[in-house]
């Protein structure tokens, strides 16, 4: 049922949303598991579409208006979108894994940023703070909050850390579509944007750079990439607004992240 043009999930509808975000959440799990230096993109591509594809599930990304994988992989300085191919990871790469699954006719959407071997500590500081802005932007999450509450929550806290988020490009509303309406933006002032309430399904998903928030595409109309050349970070979970909060549909079976 859409509200002020969003959708609001029924029951049923967050139990298959559920079952998505399960599909999603293990097979990113499995693309982790595989980030190692020598290994191609390509390949860890190949690891998201059978993961997916073993347990039900459709790769959400494969054909999403012409993208041609079933994964975004993006490394160091890109940000999201990175297309795979035959680029070989090294060590000290940062590489950051997006996917969906579409089951039983709904998405799950999630990301992470996966160190490559071991990398400098300014890196791991990268990382680690931006998985915190995940999860604290992931706690403003109630009914009767908006989104400019969230939005807030993950630009003063990436802020006071030294870091930028990127405003060209935000997360968004998952269901039957990989993205509905609303925006979530990883910036914004208290107290504005649309009002949650119950039912809705967000995807919140902070981009962090270490240097400028802006962002450039490549020649191949997808790789988003800073446009300073520095390192960016980014972490993702689908997220459902609850009766007395928020309920992440990405998780694994133990309730802990796939990362």
């Amino acid at each position: 049922m859409p509200v002020a043009g969003v959708f609001v999930k029924s029951p049923s509808e967050l139990a298959r949303m559920r079952r998505a975000g399960r599909v999603a959440a293990l097979a990113l799990r499995e693309v982790g598991r595989a980030v190692r230096p020598g290994v191609s993109t390509e390949a860890l591509d190949r690891v998201a579409a059978e993961a997916i594809r073993s347990r039900g599930g459709v790769p959400s990304f494969l054909g999403y208006r012409g993208f041609p994988a079933s994964a975004c992989i993006s490394v160091n300085d890109e940000i999201v979108h990175g297309i795979p191919g035959r680029r070989v990871l090294r060590e000290g790469d940062l590489v950051k894994v997006d996917l969906g699954a579409l089951v039983d006719g709904y998405h799950g959407d999630v990301a992470a940023t996966f160190p490559v071997g071991s990398i400098p500590a300014r890196l791991r500081r990268l990382v680690q703070v931006t998985e915190e802005a995940l999860m604290r932007g992931i706690e403003a999450v109630r009914p009767g909050a908006r989104l400019g509450d969230v939005g807030w929550t993950i630009q003063s806290f990436v802020e006071a850390h030294g870091y930028s988020v990127v405003r060209q490009f935000a997360g968004h509303g998952v269901g039957r579509s990989l993205h509905e309406d609303p925006q979530v933006p990883n910036f914004g002032k208290p107290g504005k944007g649309l009002a949650l309430r119950p039912g809705m399904v967000l995807a919140v998903e902070p981009m962090v750079n270490e240097g400028t928030w802006r962002a450039v595409v490549d020649g191949d109309g997808w790789t988003v990439r800073t446009a300073d050349r520095r390192p960016s970070a980014h972490f993702e979970h689908t997220v459902a607004v609850t009766e007395d909060g928020y309920e992440i549909l990405t998780l694994l079976d133990d309730g802990e992240n796939p990362w």
